[in-house]
């Protein structure tokens, strides 16, 4: 993975924080801001993972620490900020990348099912922003905020009501806090990459995959540095007149109808 198109120290003296952090997209946009000068830490609900991938990133000469954290968890999450603030001098990033879900088709989602995903998804989000963005305003020098929902969540796709719900939720969340928030000189903006992480690799069948790869004008997922990019893009003086954005990195998906899904296949035409 190489961002060599970016200045190296683009992101030099900023802080940042990223959620589900240790593996998948998360590890990659870590990846991506401190390639670009940027102080990462990295927090998930695994430690052993944590550490690896902190020992990664510094092998790389990433400036990488980690932080324990449930985003579901309101006061560990702003336990959390507070010792980034404290150890760091402020908190200048937030990537609110962790998330679940699971395919379920709605008439089999149980009310606790679709609570969990919400829980992660929505509230989860929401604390790391409420948090976050306090610290930020309370700064006064600004900040960056970056969510991660789908590549979907202006269209339905079937068998994943809970996620779509949720992170169509956290779409109109970022839109209203970028609309409070911009006199703070803080963005904030979504992201929805459409990635086969090893989860969805895992859960759907290859007729999925290959449905969502054909109904793909670029005819491929996107790749794990094509989101890191964006994330330092959105993290970086680059995007300071934007805001409220959902971008969907879907190769031009979202041009067309959504694939729907019925728990693992695709439903018939």
């Amino acid at each position: 993975m190489s961002f060599d198109y970016f200045n190296p120290e683009l992101l030099a003296g900023k802080t940042a924080l990223v959620t589900g952090g240790a593996t998948g997209i998360g590890n990659a946009m870590a990846r991506g801001l401190g390639a670009v000068g940027a102080r990462v830490l990295i927090a998930s609900r695994n430690t052993d993972r944590l550490q690896s991938a902190v020992d990664a990133l510094r092998a790389e000469q990433v400036d990488a620490s980690w932080i324990q954290l449930d985003v579901r968890d309101a006061d560990a999450v702003e336990q959390a900020v507070a010792k980034v603030v404290n150890e760091h001098g402020g908190l200048d990033i937030l990537v609110n990348n962790a998330g679940g879900t699971f395919p379920k088709k709605a008439e089999e989602l149980t009310p606790n099912g679709f609570r969990a995903i919400v829980d992660v998804n929505l509230r989860g989000t929401f604390h790391c922003c409420s948090s976050g963005g306090r610290a930020m305003i309370a700064r006064g020098r600004g900040g960056k905020i970056i969510n991660i929902v789908t590549s979907t969540t202006d269209r339905a796709s079937g068998g994943i009501a809970h996620t779509g719900a949720s992170r169509a939720a956290v779409s109109h969340l970022t839109r209203t806090l970028a609309l409070e928030w911009a006199r703070f000189n803080i963005q904030v903006n979504a992201v929805g990459p459409q990635f086969l992480t090893d989860g969805a690799r895992e859960m759907y069948s290859k007729a999925v995959d290959d449905a969502i790869v054909s109904a793909t004008p670029a005819g491929r997922w996107a790749r794990p540095d094509e989101i890191a990019a964006i994330a330092v893009v959105f993290a970086s003086p680059i995007s300071d007149y934007i805001t409220g954005v959902s971008l969907p990195l879907d190769g031009g998906n979202w041009i067309g109808a959504g694939i729907n899904f019925r728990g693992t296949e695709v439903l018939p035409d």
